[in-house]
């Protein structure tokens, strides 16, 4: 369940995109019995994305792609493996990945969509990390998208105010000096029921389960299974790296919601204010979240090469799935990215 794996691989480039639709907390006020207020206290969320009728993950997982290019100036031509982390495929096959690698020309490249729900983009992150560590691999890009608005139930008070739209991609290259200290997986599947997606089977242990294709999340369970046991898990991975939790200049949970943030910091300990988060400004992501709160930190300034990290995604399956690595990716300053 716990792996310490140093390899020879960095991440060297990161980009970010969401929708341009802006969904307020006035804008659901509007929509069920709600209110800001309500969900700032219960969530920390104050607005979220939702991608147009027409636009689908791929869409946003290719100009995140392109985000990166731009940014960083660097080719994707000979990218030889995409791996999109994904709940909301633009459908079940061909796979999202495959149209990212059309829109890019990458004929060369393995393109793979993965399914760890709000784990999925560190899962990408230690799969890059193994195929490098083969030698067979040299170039990986990893995506995180989602357009979870589009399995959104906006007649449920308890789920709608969650949920928003993004992507965000990494570079993932061979390097002389790998950047990945340490990584952690475990899963849970007894607990799977308290959050999923109906699909070709609608059945938990023989009995039919609600939802009709839309999200469904208990979040009582959900919240009590995250801080019970993810701080535990952080403390081991960290230590599997060899470092003291007080030795991390950040930590990166999952953006699910700011109370459970807050919870795990407060059983760690750690303190709240070097974590990094998307969900106030884009909500729940699920596994854009952590590429998001990444590059919004870039952009700030905050995340600067060197720079030790401990990634955390946790979500439906129950899955979670950790990595502590050194920022390698370079660019800083808010001004650098023409931000005003």
């Amino acid at each position: 369940m716990k792996r310490n794996i140093h390899s020879q691989a960095s991440v060297t480039a990161i980009g970010s995109y969401v929708p341009a639709e802006l969904l307020t907390n006035a804008d659901l006020e509007r929509m069920v019995d709600t209110s800001d207020e309500w969900i700032v206290r219960r969530t920390g969320i104050r607005t979220r994305h939702r991608a147009a009728e027409n636009e689908f993950t791929s869409d946003l997982a290719t100009a995140a792609v392109r985000d990166l290019i731009e940014r960083y100036g660097v080719s994707v031509a000979d990218v030889d493996g995409i791996i999109v982390a994904t709940t909301t495929p633009d459908m079940p096959f061909p796979s999202t990945a495959s149209r990212v690698q059309k829109a890019f020309g990458m004929s060369g490249a393995l393109a793979v969509d993965l399914n760890a729900a709000c784990a999925g983009f560190v899962t990408g992150l230690q799969m890059a990390n193994g195929l490098i560590l083969t030698g067979a691999y040299r170039k990986i890009l990893v995506i995180g998208a989602e357009t979870l608005t589009k399995i959104t139930d906006y007649t449920d008070r308890t789920t709608c105010v969650l949920f928003g739209d993004g992507a965000g991609a990494v570079l993932v290259e061979a390097s002389d000096e790998g950047a990945f200290l340490s990584t952690y997986a475990a899963t849970e599947g007894c607990g799977g029921h308290h959050v999923y997606v109906s699909g070709l089977s609608n059945l938990w242990e023989g009995q039919p389960l609600p939802g009709q294709g839309k999200l469904v999340q208990n979040g009582r369970e959900v919240y009590k299974w995250a801080v019970s046991s993810i701080p535990d898990a952080i403390r081991a991975m960290t230590a599997n790296a060899g470092l003291r939790l007080e030795e991390l200049d950040w930590l990166v949970p999952h953006s699910a919601n700011m109370r459970i943030i807050e919870a795990i910091c407060e059983r760690l300990p750690y303190p709240v204010g070097k974590t990094l988060e998307s969900v106030a400004d884009n909500g729940n992501t699920s596994a854009a979240s952590i590429p998001l709160a990444l590059d919004a930190a870039v952009k700030a300034g905050k995340l600067q090469p060197g720079h030790l990290v401990a990634l955390f995604g946790f979500g439906s399956g129950l899955t979670q799935s950790g990595a502590v690595l050194r920022w390698t990716a370079a660019g800083g300053t808010a001004e650098s990215f023409g931000a005003e």
